[in-house]
């Protein structure tokens, strides 16, 4: 099977804070944070949880199919709380390091997180 590149999966549009880093953003605004607030110029939290839902309109469109993907922390966060339609802002609970495994799957209760962060 090919692989598939999808927009969905782009990082946050993160406008004027774009290049910035959170302690830079928390200079200017110290009480900031992107899934409450999302970004000025930027996506707002429900257009960053409305792509991830599309995502995963996409991604769950062959029930028993497996799917593997590739992007960056913030809109796989995004991706697993609405997977377990969990509010956007849950999504700032989640820790998620670099080039960790996370698994989101259909159990017998529903959709849930199999395994998150795992190194």
């Amino acid at each position: 099977m090919e692989p598939t590149l999808t927009p969905l999966l782009k990082e946050v549009d993160y406008g004027t804070y774009e290049g910035l880093t959170s302690q830079q953003i928390h200079e200017s605004d110290p009480d900031w944070e992107l899934f409450r607030d999302g970004c000025p110029g930027g996506e707002t939290p429900a257009q960053i949880y409305a792509r991830a839902n599309e995502f995963l309109e996409l991604a769950t469109q062959q029930p028993e199919a497996r799917v593997l993907v590739f992007a960056h922390g913030h809109i796989l966060r995004a991706i697993a709380v609405a997977w377990i339609n969990a509010a956007i802002t849950v999504g700032a609970g989640l820790q998620l390091d670099v080039a960790t495994l996370n698994i989101l799957r259909a159990a017998d209760r529903g959709r849930v997180i199999s395994l998150w962060n795992a190194p």
